[in-house]
């Protein structure tokens, strides 16, 4: 039976961790898994422009032996030129699986409705999945124990902020979610996170306050201006002052590092030497995608798969 990844707030604390663990594994010595997919093919396809994502799941299905169909529907919407429950079952017809970087999620759910082999989201308006992946596996790097790790998102509440919540709670951290008034993130996703925090250990904080980001080891920031948001700056400048992450924050904090999915906006909501510096884990945390990307890939396509030794 297929497994689609559209989202992980059904996955288990178990589950989650085996699967940082099988992407430290990955990362550690790929070629082990240098076969892994081999003669499976992905379909990847992109709504909305992407440097990471597409870079980071090309060059990870090479290293494991598969093969990349890139199709690029950024001119338009995918909803509206054929219907997706005809694209995704004609997908399913040659490819071993689906990576859909889309504007809404509806159109992920439609996909893996219509696609008899895995859909897997690489970005859309409510969830990143491949996203927390990277930042838990960048965390756990350098804190054995989640469960003593707060983390603190600093910010716009956004797709990336779900994502960080679900996830980060069932591993058991202490995740705090800083916004302005009028950019909290989504209802339901904050009690849905907030069951799964109460089941798996972990801790979840929603404020408007940044004086709540003190006693976190990491603090987390994303764009202010989502992609295709036509706000201008200066408005969001207004919005957002205070909300800024710099080395004075991370001394106010006591944090040890700083995480940023990027694109990242220098000197706008984290300062451009502080993503230089040792504090910033920004560039692990971007190589982290496609380690954690693999992970998700052989667990979905190719979990019997035995590594060489």
């Amino acid at each position: 039976m297929k497994q689609d990844l559209l989202s992980f707030k059904d996955w288990t604390a178990e589950q989650l961790t085996d699967l940082l663990a099988l992407a430290k594994t990955i990362k550690a010595n790929p070629q082990a898994y240098r076969t892994a997919l081999d003669g499976l093919s992905v379909v990847a396809l992109f709504e909305k422009p992407s440097l990471r994502t597409r870079v980071s799941f090309d060059i990870g299905i090479n290293k494991l032996g598969g093969h990349l169909v890139y199709l690029d529907s950024q001119s338009n919407k995918l909803v509206g030129r054929e219907d997706v429950k005809d694209m995704g079952a004609n997908l399913a017809c040659w490819a071993d699986a689906i990576v859909a970087r889309v504007y809404a999620h509806s159109t992920l759910e439609e996909l893996a409705e219509s696609a008899k082999v895995p859909v897997i989201n690489a970005l859309c308006d409510m969830y990143h999945p491949c996203q927390a992946v990277a930042d838990y596996l960048t965390i756990s790097e350098h804190y054995s124990d989640l469960s003593k790790v707060k983390v603190a998102y600093i910010g716009d509440g956004n797709n990336v902020t779900h994502s960080l919540m679900l996830v980060g709670v069932a591993l058991g951290c202490e995740v705090v979610v800083i916004t302005p008034k009028g950019h909290e993130v989504d209802a339901e996703i904050v009690k849905l996170s907030q069951a799964r925090a109460q089941e798996f250990g972990g801790k979840l904080t929603i404020s408007n306050d940044v004086q709540d980001a003190v006693g976190s080891q990491v603090l987390y920031t994303d764009t202010w201006l989502s992609m295709g948001d036509n706000t201008p700056l200066a408005d969001i400048k207004d919005t957002f002052a205070g909300f800024e992450i710099d080395e004075a924050l991370m001394t106010k904090t006591g944090a040890e590092y700083v995480l940023h999915c990027q694109p990242a906006h220098r000197d706008l909501e984290i300062s451009g030497s502080l993503i230089d510096s040792d504090a910033s884990l920004l560039m692990q945390q971007a190589e982290n995608r496609m380690h954690g990307q693999n992970a998700i890939l052989v667990q979905l396509l190719a979990s019997d798969f035995k590594p060489r030794n």
